[in-house]
């Protein structure tokens, strides 16, 4: 993978984990403030990360495919 593709793919991860890791903090912080760090940390990626890798990423994929065709189309 060359250096621009890398950067692209970290952009489009960081596009997505950002929002969703605000979001899950915004809705379970206080009640996963009880639990000691590594649990927190566990709960929060075993959660997010499916959602990353088989929900978001290829939504975002899609997304951007779909808004390329457009401006191609022009």
């Amino acid at each position: 993978m060359k250096t621009k593709e890398k950067l692209i793919a970290s952009l489009k991860i960081w596009i997505v984990i950002y929002p969703s890791i605000t979001l899950f903090l915004f809705l379970f912080g206080k009640q996963l403030s009880i639990l000691p760090l590594y649990q927190r940390t566990f709960l929060l990626t075993i959660s997010l990360v499916p959602w990353m890798m088989f929900i978001a990423v290829p939504l975002l994929e899609f997304m951007i495919s779909r808004l390329s065709k457009k401006s191609d189309a022009k």
